[in-house]
């Protein structure tokens, strides 16, 4: 099977051909050009195509290697290629959950051109591992990096004076990495201390920067005017080149500063995205603001946080329920 089928046109079916043929007879791989196709005409990024691709292939290598034409996939079929590859392949359960994803998808297709009656994929689903919990530091830690003094070499302070701003933005509005490196100046408001971010799926969201954030920044913003290439309209940016820091260097900046306050345990990005969530809940026990500002889609992907500060949920249920609310005489 070609590797890229993205841009193949020429090989696409008209619908009335696909619904004429017996399905056993269909090349799979035809079909997959046909459903590639479709993806591009709805306008999906070339990204989310060739994830899509690159995912239905590993399926329909399998069943050309047992044989097995499209209407005669079950859910056996499936129980067999997941075991492939979990234990021969060695995939991690979320890839093979992203596969199967993909054939859902392909399989939906395929019944809207009446090649197949059902979605053999609809009702299968392999158990999911339980989530890990993410790492933490206390909050009592945190000042031990964020305040730490700045280096005596001048360069290397001035290093610090942009990292100190990438670390307090970071812990003070829970941004993701790819968040926080594609900031702007506009996406900035020092004004109303808030901060403009484009998340997943394009998404825009609008988040307030903490006073201590802002103390950072606007030192950082003096010395990003002396560095910044022309033009150059990335709010993190680097000393040598004046453009965007890449998200490998943010993420080792982020390590070295920990270090350097002699943090053990490794500190990178999303540690302080998590930092930021937990110890946001633990101060509100508001979950769903929570969630408005990780922008998180599906408020059970928040939830993960919860457990994180258990006894003050006890105490809030002690508070609230009517049953759990002690007597006063």
């Amino acid at each position: 099977m070609p590797t890229d089928l993205i841009n193949l046109s020429n090989a696409e079916l008209s619908e009335n051909n696909l619904a004429e043929t017996n399905p056993a007879e269909l090349d799979l791989s035809e079909l997959v050009q046909q459903w590639i196709s479709a993806l591009t005409r709805l306008n999906l990024s070339v990204h989310t195509r060739k994830a899509y691709h690159r995912d239905l292939c590993q399926f329909t290598v399998f069943l050309s290697c047992h044989s097995v034409a499209i209407n005669e996939v079950t859910h056996h079929t499936l129980r067999q290629f997941s075991a492939q590859r979990l234990e021969v392949d060695r995939i991690s359960s979320s890839s093979l959950q992203r596969e199967l994803s993909a054939v859902r998808s392909f399989a939906d297709w395929l019944i809207e051109q009446n090649i197949i009656a059902h979605n053999f994929a609809l009702d299968f689903a392999i158990q999911r591992p339980s989530r890990p919990l993410p790492g933490m530091l206390d909050a009592e830690i945190m000042p031990q990096i964020l305040d730490q003094a700045a280096p005596e070499k001048p360069r290397d302070a001035q290093l610090w004076c942009r990292d100190k701003a990438i670390l307090e933005l970071f812990y003070s509005s829970g941004l993701r990495l790819s968040e926080l490196s594609k900031l702007t100046l506009s996406q900035l408001d020092l004004g109303r201390n808030l901060v403009t971010v484009v998340g997943k799926g394009n998404k825009t969201r609008v988040i307030p920067v903490g006073s201590k954030a802002i103390v950072a920044l606007l030192a950082w913003l003096e010395l990003r005017n002396v560095w910044a290439a022309p033009e150059e309209v990335a709010i993190f940016i680097s000393e040598r080149s004046g453009k965007m820091l890449s998200t490998r260097q943010i993420e080792r900046r982020v390590s070295l500063q920990a270090e350097r306050a002699g943090i053990s345990q490794h500190l990178h990005p999303h540690l302080l995205r998590h930092c930021f969530a937990s110890h946001l809940l633990a101060g509100s026990g508001d979950l769903r603001a929570v969630q408005e500002l990780l922008g998180h889609a599906d408020i059970r992907t928040t939830q993960i946080y919860t457990h994180l500060d258990f006894a003050h949920l006890t105490q809030v249920y002690d508070k609230a329920h009517p049953r759990a609310r002690k007597k006063t005489n």
